[in-house]
């Protein structure tokens, strides 16, 4: 997966990037990337593929929760395979499994992310009117990934893994989500992960912590 440089995303990810609204921080971030395989990309693709076809053999037809109906396509297959790829770029620390990412992933429409966008957004909207004259938050967003992906000719995806294994959930966090928007001819992911979180544990997270050097006078202590 090759990253795509954009300035309008770019412009887009300075404002959203740490945007702090008193109580509550709000982190927005958007990644463009070419499907064009690069660096561990191939190794990694035939490792996922893999893994899908083996649990594909060991699925049964009449298990309700198989993913039988989307793996069987070779397509579906290598779709999943690139939003993976994509996880794996915004997130390099993170394995991400094939077979249990598609469990978490569910398609959806672009009002259905109008929807939750406005919802959970609409604080960091207001501030971005505040500070611009050239239009609302989401329209400088449909524009930006439009650009980049036409979402015309896209397919929305959202990432909601279980919470207790979610790589996008940090210390404080209230909410987040992560949405994939793939073009096929295009060859192309546009992934655009926001979420919130609270100062106010974060700050109880940071006074709980030891300061700098405590942990050295600990083990200073100890005999090794």
């Amino acid at each position: 997966m090759k990253f795509l440089e954009y300035t309008n995303l770019d412009r887009l990810n300075v404002f959203m990037g740490h945007l702090n609204l008193g109580e509550r921080t709000i982190k927005g971030c958007l990644e463009a990337y070419s499907c064009k395989h690069a660096g561990t990309d191939k190794r990694l693709s035939l490792s996922l593929e893999n893994e899908m076809l083996d649990y594909l053999g060991k699925s049964s037809d009449t298990d309700s929760s198989s993913p039988v109906d989307l793996l069987l396509s070779r397509s579906s297959r290598k779709a999943l395979i690139y939003l993976v790829l994509t996880l794996y770029q915004m997130y390099p620390d993170y394995d991400f499994s094939a077979v249990k990412a598609h469990q978490f992933f569910s398609e959806e429409s672009w009002d259905t992310f109008t929807q939750i966008f406005n919802n959970y957004m609409f604080e960091a909207s207001k501030e971005w009117t505040e500070r611009n004259e050239d239009g609302s938050l989401l329209e400088a967003i449909y524009e930006a990934l439009d650009e980049v992906v036409k979402l015309a000719d896209c397919e929305i995806y959202v990432y909601n893994p279980n919470p207790n294994a979610d790589p996008f959930l940090e210390e404080g966090a209230i909410w987040s989500f992560c949405f994939l928007f793939y073009n096929r001819k295009l060859k192309r992911v546009a992934g655009f992960r926001f979420c919130c979180i609270s100062n106010l544990a974060s700050d109880a997270f940071l006074a709980d912590s030891p300061p700098y050097g405590e942990d050295e006078e600990i083990f200073d202590d100890m005999d090794m």
